[in-house]
């Protein structure tokens, strides 16, 4: 049984400090990104998601001049179909996968709100998004399997002879993370992708929700927070801290971009929220920050062992890989490299231990 991948938000510049507040935005603390990723690089991270959305500095640019400033910490791309044309976006990352030593994988996401999507010219609904992804990904994996020249036509995409000069580094591919809750999300990581990433749930729900991916071979990830602390009482006091003071406008704007929303994934991380009892989905999963962070803030609470065991047993559900957050981030993420990662890796030695016998 291989070890679980962990792997950790880059933040917009150093890291947000609070669940209940907004982001920061209309600047770009480009050296505070640098510093992180160097950071994380030293602790062993996996990788760093490089997130894409509005009101981020896009990610294309930031990876490339990461992957200078790096050695070893690889990084997930978020980017969309429709954005770029599929022959362009190949080249991109063939390009960046030379520049980082292949240290590049792609998390591919159709889109969540239709009111963002419309700021770049896209009014695909929902499904026809993932049948444009598929689409795109059909094409890019006909170029790393070295068809040239490619001639696709479709009603989305239309390519003649298309030629590419620069293959991927060393005539592979980057790892493919696909997002989203609705069946159809599922069957495209399942065709397209090696893992299928969703927002989190109780070890119960993802293995659940995680059955027909896992039966079709393909990897499950979560995307979630984590707050960990010497003991309980601290992490829950910490919880309570972090709360004190909320941005109610900014929540009040969250609720209303979920109304409008089309995402299966974010409404039902919202759903499941609603209905935490006490904003609490079970005794180690609090969800009271969803409603100022959406989908990504359910958050797993505890001690460092409590919370090692905790995320052990979503091991056990079928989970490979987190792609975890903080509050602060930089401080929780050293945290958890520090207290619990090693916790986590004792206890899946000791399951190898149990597997043998």
């Amino acid at each position: 049984m291989q070890p679980l991948r962990i792997h950790w938000c880059s933040p917009l510049d150093s890291g947000q400090q609070k669940a209940s507040e907004k982001y920061d935005t209309g600047s770009l603390n480009f050296g505070g990104i640098v510093d992180f990723a160097q950071e994380a690089d030293e602790l062993g991270m996996d990788s760093l998601l490089m997130g894409i959305s509005y009101h981020m500095p896009d990610p294309f640019p930031m990876i490339g001049a990461l992957a200078c400033a790096t050695q070893r910490v690889k990084f997930i791309l978020a980017y969309r179909p429709g954005l770029v044309p599929p022959t362009l976006f190949t080249q991109i990352v063939n390009t960046i996968s030379w520049m980082s030593d292949k240290r590049i994988a792609l998390n591919i996401v159709a889109g969540i709100s239709p009111d963002e999507q419309a700021f770049y010219g896209d009014f695909l609904g929902h499904d026809d998004r993932y049948r444009r992804t598929s689409e795109f990904l059909e094409i890019m994996h006909r170029f790393w399997r070295g068809e040239t020249p490619l001639t696709y036509k479709s009603d989305l995409y239309h390519i003649e002879k298309a030629q590419l000069g620069l293959p991927y580094k060393d005539h592979e591919r980057p790892r493919i993370y696909l997002a989203g809750a609705s069946p159809i999300a599922q069957q495209t990581a399942i065709d397209h992708g090696d893992c299928w990433l969703r927002y989190g749930d109780t070890p119960e729900g993802i293995a659940v929700a995680s059955k027909p991916v896992l039966d079709a071979g393909c990897d499950v990830g979560i995307r979630m927070h984590v707050l960990a602390r010497e003991t309980r009482e601290e992490a829950l006091a910490d919880v309570e801290a972090m709360m004190e003071n909320p941005d109610e406008k900014h929540r009040d704007w969250v609720r209303d971009f979920v109304a409008r929303c089309d995402s299966e994934a974010v409404k039902t991380s919202f759903r499941l929220a609603d209905k935490a009892p006490k904003d609490w989905l079970s005794p180690m999963l609090w969800s009271g920050a969803v409603a100022y962070r959406g989908g990504p803030a359910l958050c797993v609470v505890g001690n460092y062992r409590e919370v090692a065991e905790y995320l052990v047993a979503y091991k056990e559900s079928g989970v490979s890989e987190f792609i975890f957050s903080g509050w602060p981030t930089r401080d929780e993420m050293r945290r958890f490299c520090k207290h619990v990662l090693p916790i986590i890796r004792e206890l899946e030695a000791a399951q190898e231990v149990r597997a043998i016998a």
